[in-house]
């Protein structure tokens, strides 16, 4: 006998608190840096009484410390999970593009949106408002600008990097190669820096705002936001478009685009089923996971969202879909305010609940 309406809608609703609660019921969420309130205060000091000030990128580095950097003050700051203790690491607190060739506590960054690492421990700040991609080095602790010349603009295109403009760059990461690929939003392309040479070159995109075909050849395709990148051990990237509402991967040996999560409409909708029939609101970060996780940052719902890559299924980790602040405890219940950056280590998911000024660890 075929289900009543009533009870085809209650046990889709079942169905969908299930797929919710299968990953996130096994983990609870707690606050590891800030207090809710925005500031800053000299440090070091204890991470349960620190000021946090709109942090955005997020990386656990070799050394088991995680950074983070705060796109309002453009620190870039350094948590020790061990002794609880936060230092500033780069940026004096002002907004401005400034102090290369000085060391990085003395320099001046303009809306750092991303942090990376490479092999040997230098660090590279993406900067939004400076149009530009700048290094520490490891050994000196001396900035240098590596990509962009602080005017927004787009050329560059085969030369050095340092002398490429950029537009709005905000997401960063390595990929298999040794490239270091750069979203550069308002150019609605990845631009990819070889780090042997210092050349630049336009990775995926036309340069042109328009919708990114569901599947296809990377050449020619259009991207609708290119907001935020993460990679794999594979080569492959992943990619959330940020006005698109969805979420792509390009095959790293095929170089073809395929859409994996989001349907481009905006909303929020779809746990427990197919990703690519799920719903996004303005995604804003991804993370990819060694067991085949990508977590999004579903910004606008302030939400965080899991696609398991296997099945395809996609459900909600963290958040409730309403702006607000915690409680920590059960991540289902824990409210969040516009949350950006991600990443996962040892079994770890940690994000920057961005607007609560706060770092919170799923685990």
């Amino acid at each position: 006998m075929p289900l009543s309406r009533r009870a085809f809608l209650y046990t889709t609703a079942a169905f969908v608190a299930t797929a919710r609660q299968s990953f996130a019921q096994q983990k609870r969420v707690r606050t590891i840096a800030g207090t809710g309130t925005a500031g800053s205060q000299a440090d070091p000091i204890d991470a349960a009484q620190a000021l946090v000030n709109n942090p955005y990128g997020v990386i656990i580095e070799p050394d088991g410390a995680l950074y983070f950097c705060e796109v309002d003050t453009g620190r870039t700051r350094r948590l020790d999970l061990s002794t609880r203790k936060l230092t500033t690491i780069a940026g004096n607190g002002q907004k401005a593009y400034a102090g290369d060739g000085g060391t990085a506590m003395a320099a001046s960054f303009s809306a750092p949106h991303e942090i990376r690492f490479d092999g040997q421990r230098n660090l590279f700040i993406v900067e939004r408002d400076a149009h530009v991609v700048r290094r520490i080095d490891a050994k000196t602790n001396v900035v240098s600008t590596i990509a962009g010349t602080g005017v927004a603009g787009f050329s560059g295109d085969g030369g050095p990097a340092a002398s490429a403009q950029l537009r709005q760059p905000h997401s960063i990461q390595f990929d298999a190669a040794g490239r270091l690929l750069i979203c550069d939003i308002m150019n609605s392309r990845i631009r990819a820096i070889d780090m042997k040479t210092g050349t630049i070159s336009t990775f995926a995109g036309t340069g042109q705002l328009a919708a990114t075909p569901d599947d296809g050849p990377l050449e020619g395709a259009p991207l609708n936001g290119p907001r935020s990148i993460d990679t794999d051990p594979d080569g492959n990237v992943y990619l959330v478009l940020r006005e698109g509402n969805a979420v792509f991967r390009i095959d790293g040996r095929t170089r073809r685009l395929t859409r994996i999560g989001g349907t481009g409409e905006t909303g929020y909708t779809g746990d427990g089923g197919p990703a690519t029939a799920a719903k996004l609101n303005g995604p804003k970060g991804v993370a990819y996971a060694p067991d085949q996780s990508l977590f999004i940052a579903d910004t606008e719902n302030h939400a965080i969202r899991r696609i398991d890559l296997k099945s395809g299924t996609i459900t909600t980790v963290i958040g409730t879909g309403e702006r607000g602040d915690g409680p920590d405890g059960n991540p289902l219940a824990c409210r969040m305010a516009r949350p950006h950056g991600l990443f996962f280590s040892r079994g770890v998911l940690y994000v920057s609940d961005s607007e609560n000024h706060r770092i919170r660890a799923l685990e």
